[in-house]
């Protein structure tokens, strides 16, 4: 096979895997740019409006300490998905996170963290979600929080 074969079948190999994208990534994907977005045009903790968290929510998820729900929505099979902004740091929402989530009974799992940015996905017993978290820098040391919760 010459090397002009082999790079023409590894290209081809690629855009196959790159068309067999799950639909569960796709919704990853898509959430990831709508909290990308959102980040830009977010309150800051003092100028959120309070809404209240969804019936059906898991009570025991380990929101961030003062987190203001600025938003909720009830996406049927797509789950519960709630946003909020938190007057914390995202470095401590990220370790609060981290620490809580397994104490309170959510199982983490293919977390990704970068310097301004983080989000992983999480099971419990009766749920599966994911949460992301966004640093906001128009509003100094706080935080755009966003939940997924699918009830199993």
């Amino acid at each position: 096979m010459t090397l002009l074969t082999r790079a023409a079948a590894l290209a081809t190999a690629l855009v196959l895997v790159a068309g067999c994208e799950s639909d569960a990534e796709k919704a990853k994907e898509k959430d990831q740019a709508k909290l990308k977005a959102s980040a830009s045009s977010a309150v800051c903790a003092k100028d959120a409006k309070a809404v209240q968290l969804p019936a059906g929510f898991p009570t025991a998820f380990p929101l961030p300490a003062g987190m203001v729900v600025t938003s909720a929505e009830d996406r049927g099979t797509g789950g519960l998905v709630v946003q909020g902004v938190a007057a914390t740091a995202f470095k401590d929402v990220l370790k609060a996170l981290q620490a809580d989530l397994p104490a309170k009974g959510f199982t983490p799992k293919n977390g990704e963290t970068e310097p301004r940015d983080a989000e992983s996905d999480w099971s419990s017993t009766d749920y599966d979600g994911r949460w992301a978290i966004r640093e906001l820098s128009q509003c100094g040391d706080q935080t755009l929080v966003s939940v997924v919760a699918r009830k199993k």
